[in-house]
């Protein structure tokens, strides 16, 4: 990888900030990220001593707020967007149970029969093993429903048996009663799944894996909604940075909004635009037959350099690709690659020992753990990059990439969308 260019330090101040950033698969009320911010960003200007005020938002927008920091003698103003597709989500979780282990064949099938799966083990084990629990966990719950089902079939007929009913009856009542119980069973389970998160996962899996790679139609039109969103605080005069944010599976959509609106064309003397991607799981995307668009924005957002591309994730994050760059396993980098930096936020360096072992097998909360505070911070650190007086080209030209990454071209299906 080319190494990114020195910045200007002169040009890379910034005394005011719009950050547009993308969820993941998350059917949530985008406030859960304000009041995360709110909480996490108090502790860490408390852990690195500095100042940050959160306020209710003053732009337009479908969910934000408004930042006002002072960090290393600087004041910097930050008007927080949240690109908003939960209620897409929320539409792709609505299936009943019947339809979730429908959606399980479905999913594992195209996973296994493309070839997907096999190539996916050779990066990291973590998210495979992440993607495989679902499925574990729902023929799980199917066995438990089903073998309580076949004891209170026997039951019945045990009983029925005594006090001479004709053996069909007793049969035909006893799987009735046993279905009865087995289904309470697993509508028991789905309850739990705020718990078990076997549902949700597979809901997440299945969203990109119905169309093989292909962006829905409801996705691509909420996507064009958010480049429009970008694109307006572009023309904003007084904004120095525009930078988008994109975690987990919220990565591969920013990628593919920041090549759509590279192709329309930047505003000439505009802010800085800068992109962000926080454990991200592009691979299990990007490998998949039928993902050329998303392997074409991958290519090209590698090769421009408008828009500096930080990849920040972390060995001890189990739901992601950790260190993966994202254009090289995906097989579409070139010689002239120059993005994404790929660099780790190390955890069992950024946290303190008593932190990480309050932490390390709370898989789920540690994927969040790139938006939180790190009591032994290091360069990274999320409220100095959303809400600092640098720019993210400016804080990070003298990184080098993580010697650890992995750039080596892994997927079976490299094809692209024709422009």
């Amino acid at each position: 990888m080319t190494e990114p260019k020195a910045a200007d330090p002169s040009k890379g101040r910034v005394q005011r900030r719009r950050v547009f950033y993308i969820p993941g698969y998350d059917p949530i009320h985008p406030r859960r990220y304000r009041e995360l911010y709110r909480k996490e960003g108090a502790a860490q200007a408390e852990i690195s001593g500095y100042a940050l005020t959160l306020s209710p938002a003053t732009v337009q927008g479908a969910f934000g707020w408004r930042v006002d920091a002072e960090i290393a003698d600087q004041t910097v103003e930050t008007d927080f967007e949240v690109m908003v597709w939960s209620d897409i989500v929320r539409d792709s979780m609505d299936a009943s149970i019947v339809g979730t282990y429908l959606q399980l064949i479905q999913t594992a099938w195209i996973y296994i029969a493309s070839g997907t799966l096999n190539r996916l083990m050779l990066l990291r084990k973590g998210p495979v093993i992440a993607a495989l629990y679902p499925v574990l966990m729902l023929l799980i719950q199917a066995l438990l429903a089903l073998g309580l089902a076949v004891l209170v079939h026997k039951g019945f007929v045990a009983i029925w048996e005594q006090i001479t009913v004709p053996g069909f009856i007793a049969d035909m009542v006893g799987w009735v009663a046993g279905g009865f119980v087995g289904a309470r069973l697993l509508h028991w389970f789905k309850r739990l799944d705020n718990k078990l998160f076997a549902y949700y996962l597979m809901h997440d899996y299945a969203y990109s894996a119905a169309s093989r790679g292909e962006n829905s139609p409801e996705l691509e039109a909420r996507m064009a909604e958010f480049a429009a969103r970008i694109r307006a605080a572009l023309d904003e005069t007084d904004v120095d940075e525009v930078l988008v944010v994109g975690h987990s599976s919220g990565a591969h959509v920013g990628v593919s909004v920041l090549a759509d609106l590279l192709r329309q064309g930047m505003p000439d003397g505009g802010p800085t635009l800068s992109f962000l991607t926080l454990g991200q799981v592009v691979p299990m995307v990007s490998f998949l037959p039928k993902a050329a668009r998303l392997r074409r924005d991958l290519q090209f957002l590698s090769l421009q350099d408008h828009v500096a591309w930080v990849d920040v994730t972390a060995p001890g994050d189990g739901c992601a690709f950790a260190l993966c760059d994202p254009v090289a396993v995906s097989g579409v980098a070139t010689p002239q690659k120059r993005w994404p930096l790929v660099v780790s936020a190390a955890f069992t360096q950024t946290l303190s020992p008593k932190r990480w072992a309050e932490l390390r097998w709370r898989f789920f909360r540690l994927h969040f753990q790139y938006l939180c505070a790190f009591d032994r911070p290091g360069d990274y650190d999320y409220f100095q990059i959303t809400a600092g007086p640098q720019t993210l080209r400016t804080r990070y030209h003298a990184r080098k990439a993580s010697p650890a990454r992995i750039d080596v071209e892994v997927s079976k299906y490299t094809s692209m969308a024709l422009e």
